[in-house]
């Protein structure tokens, strides 16, 4: 019995257009995933990765410093591999340190080991918290330029 509904992307194969992601650069092709798994891939990764940061931030409140620094760590890196199931690592690469993100690459990779050594190293929440707001704020700009003219979107909201 077929589903019905938004989510049988088998039915919808022939209303979604195959696009740049989804062809045979896949990190995963050599499995033979087909589109809908690979979706299901990247989705499950996205999922899992969100509540690991989630579970990383409840531990902060409860005062473990070293569980939240693993697990949001990891949850964040486990999004960042779910693309794979779209793009392929090695084209995921490219695109990441390409001209126009390699800062905001930077900064959001460098923000995830400093997350390591603010909880590891110096100990300090505050510190730890910081560099989860750098995180994200680059990795936030990162994705803003995969939209034409987002950014200059934001700089005119924020008077730049």
């Amino acid at each position: 019995m077929a589903s019905k509904g938004w989510f049988n992307l088998e039915a919808a194969a022939g209303v979604i257009p195959e696009t740049q992601y989804f062809e045979g650069d896949s990190a995963f092709s050599f499995l033979g995933l087909t589109r809908t798994q690979r979706l299901y891939g990247f989705g499950g990764c996205l999922a899992i990765g969100f509540v690991m940061s989630l579970l990383g931030t409840i531990m902060l409140f409860v005062g473990s410093l070293g569980s939240f620094a693993v697990l949001y760590a990891v949850g964040t890196i486990v999004s960042l591999i779910g693309t794979g199931f779209l793009l392929g690592f090695g084209s995921q690469l490219k695109s990441m340190f390409k001209p126009v993100r390699v800062v905001a690459t930077i900064v959001f990779l460098a923000s995830i080991g400093l997350i390591f050594v603010s909880a590891f190293v110096i100990k300090s929440d505050i510190v730890c918290i910081v560099f989860v707001i750098v995180e994200y704020l680059a990795y936030t700009w990162y994705t803003l330029s995969y939209i034409p003219y987002a950014r200059a979107a934001v700089l005119r909201v924020f008077g730049m």
